[in-house]
């Protein structure tokens, strides 16, 4: 597997990395185990401060952590920022609730004394995505730090300089050195990984189809497990929405980091009375979006993270126009050096085609009507995936019949969806399992145990 640093803006490779050996890999996995018991003893009190003291070092590089993603993974300097920003305040959220959350949970029973304590599992495997190459690391680690657990970091292949300054940014710190150790794995190192009786946990966040064989390796060793996958989000706006609103925050969740992320809103399923009004705002509003070198502090969306990223939306756009859909905007990649993909709208969608079957991890949207509630719900939920949906209607009791019936982890009603400290995250169907964030999130990687005393 090749780790390297390629600038996706101009395709010049800067940096390659070597795999890491099978002494490196033993090693790391030793001093995670070794180092588990000290650091579970460790206590809620000292593994807060030192999130802390992640956070403010997280806040004092955010210009140099967004440069690097924007280098690695073409993502716009504001939203690097801005996500260094987010890490920081999940790494202070965790430091001053998971304690709570940790705490004996008293419960009734026939013994003198009942309860259940929160322990943590030992060293967990995490397999990272490029997307967000810092904020899904922390959106994990903090959590299951705070509960104690230990862990050792594969992050995709096209950013491993990311990968080492998370290691880094902990060190400096305060963490200990085996509390965090990151390696440069093969997909077949990882596998043998997860089979090692060491690693008690794996969570992956990455397509439906990594997620797929990552899970079906450690359910084989009985792993806990946490799988954040795919998926096709729709974006429903009844007559009675906030038009203006739903535009402008629709463009956003189609083309924040570039149209890369699981969550962003893919599907627009506009009610038909309102449907020529949205269209013209929309289309308007994706070509008025700013694309160019992320490092340009203009620009909104910045290339593709690969090549091959770029050539496989480039396919899917390409085979749904060939079964019927029209492009109003976008459509097809731009000449020169970059992976670059401009904003795209489709609409009239052949519901066997792939913007309507498959995940599109590109600034392109879909175009679909709706008659009504019935039919928004069953247009909503004609997808595999299941991880979000965002409705947008000012009739309150509308709104809480489409939570009721929505097919998805999340649901925001007027609102952009998007991952809080706060709030669980995840998804149902082939969007994975198990959460992320929040109470939830936290006690994923922890041994619920039960205690009865007479």
């Amino acid at each position: 597997m090749k780790y390297r640093t390629l600038n996706p803006a101009t395709e010049e490779l800067v940096e390659t990395f070597a795999d890491a050996t099978g002494t490196e890999i033993e090693r790391a996995l030793q001093d995670s185990a070794q180092s588990f018991p000290d650091w579970r003893r460790a206590g809620f009190e000292r593994r807060a401060t030192l999130f802390v003291a992640a956070a403010a070092e997280l806040e004092r590089r955010a210009d140099e952590l967004a440069n690097l993603m924007a280098l690695e993974m073409g993502k716009p300097l504001a939203q690097g920022r801005a996500e260094a920003a987010k890490c920081a305040l999940g790494c202070r959220y965790f430091a001053e609730h998971a304690p709570a959350w940790l705490q004996p949970d008293r419960r009734e029973g026939d013994g003198s004394e009942c309860y259940v304590v929160h322990h943590p599992l030992g060293p967990i495997l995490a397999i990272m995505p490029w997307n967000f190459p810092f904020w899904q690391f922390f959106r994990f680690a903090a959590p299951a730090l705070m509960a104690g657990n230990t862990v050792l970091l594969k992050h995709a292949p096209s950013t491993p300089r990311c990968a080492l300054a998370i290691v880094d940014i902990l060190l400096a710190a305060g963490f200990p050195e085996h509390a965090v150790q990151s390696l440069f794995l093969t997909n077949e190192q990882s596998a043998n990984l997860i089979a090692d009786s060491r690693i008690r946990g794996v969570t992956l966040t990455g397509s439906t189809r990594a997620g797929g064989e990552v899970a079906a390796t450690a359910g084989r060793r009985l792993k806990t497990m946490v799988m954040e996958l795919g998926g096709s989000d729709p974006f429903v706006v009844f007559e009675d929405a906030d038009l203006d609103r739903a535009v402008q925050v629709g463009v956003t969740a189609r083309c924040i980091n570039s149209g890369q992320s699981c969550v962003a809103a893919k599907r627009f399923l506009v009610q038909r009375p309102i449907l020529d009004a949205f269209r013209e705002r929309f289309v308007a509003a994706m070509q008025a979006q700013t694309i160019g070198d992320p490092i340009d502090p203009k620009v909104e969306i910045g290339p593709l993270a690969r090549e091959d990223l770029r050539d496989v939306l480039a396919e899917q756009v390409g085979a749904s126009v060939a079964a019927g859909a029209r492009v109003l905007c976008g459509g097809s990649p731009p000449a020169g050096r970059g992976f670059f993909y401009p904003p795209t709208v489709l609409e009239r969608i052949d519901p066997a085609s792939p913007a309507a079957t498959e995940e599109l991890f590109g600034p392109v949207a879909t175009l679909m009507p709706f008659d009504g509630e019935d039919d928004a719900l069953d247009r909503a939920n004609a997808t595999r995936y299941g991880l979000a949906a965002s409705v947008w209607t000012d009739d309150p009791a509308r709104a809480r019949r489409m939570i009721d019936e929505l097919q998805a982890g999340s649901v925001f009603v007027n609102g952009l969806v998007k991952s809080d400290p706060a709030l669980p995250f995840g998804g149902i169907k082939d969007s994975g399992f198990g959460r992320e964030l929040s109470r939830e999130g936290t006690l994923e990687f922890v041994n619920a145990k039960t205690v009865w005393i007479r």
